[in-house]
């Protein structure tokens, strides 16, 4: 539904970095854009062919979601790659206008309200996952990951429930292209471990 379209952009942000803090099946934890970018390094041609695309404007929950959820993951180990950041900011590209659809306001509420109750011990399980999984950054990344999605997925409120399919298909598409062609042999290793989400 139109209605429900939002700003391409802005759900490269959310649902790449929803895919990869992932404390939940949508952790939308992007921070705003110019931190993004200084964090991250994004596709910009990706953002930019996007951002010509038409599209309502983003929910008000799911802008709260967005721009504050790191306020509400407040991570210091705990790290995201430029390798799977950009196959994860790929992934987003292809999301369906149907897929894009389900950042609803009440699903967006809902998520936001169970932030609130349970980042800072959600970050706390990232940060200790990230510290005690073995290097290579990118094999840290998947342990620590995939560690406190299965841990906390099956708390989230039902209410986003839709959008778990979602990041799930963001998640897996970019595990399993970065399993065959990530340039080092034991980052392959660990995405492939991670690759069928949780």
């Amino acid at each position: 539904m139109a209605s429900h379209r939002i700003h391409r952009k802005l759900l490269i942000i959310a649902v790449a970095s929803a895919a990869v803090l992932a404390a939940s099946d949508q952790a939308l934890t992007a921070t705003p854009h110019a931190a993004a970018a200084s964090q991250h390094q994004t596709a910009p041609q990706m953002l930019n062919a996007a951002a010509r695309m038409p599209a309502a404007p983003l929910p008000p929950a799911c802008s709260e979601a967005i721009f504050k959820t790191k306020e509400k993951f407040p991570t210091t180990r705990y790290t995201v790659p430029d390798e799977p950041w950009n196959a994860l900011l790929s992934e987003v590209v292809n999301l369906t206008e149907a897929e894009q659809a389900e950042f609803t306001e009440s699903a967006c509420a809902a998520w936001n309200r169970w932030a609130t109750a349970n980042g800072s011990v959600v970050a706390q399980d990232l940060d200790t996952r990230w510290q005690n999984a073995a290097a290579p950054a990118c094999n840290k990344f998947a342990v620590a990951t995939m560690g406190s999605v299965k841990k906390y997925a099956p708390n989230i409120p039902a209410e986003t429930r839709q959008l778990e399919a979602v990041v799930k298909k963001v998640w897996q598409g970019a595990m399993t292209k970065l399993s065959t062609e990530a340039p080092d042999a034991a980052c392959r290793t660990a995405y492939n471990k991670v690759k069928v989400g949780w």
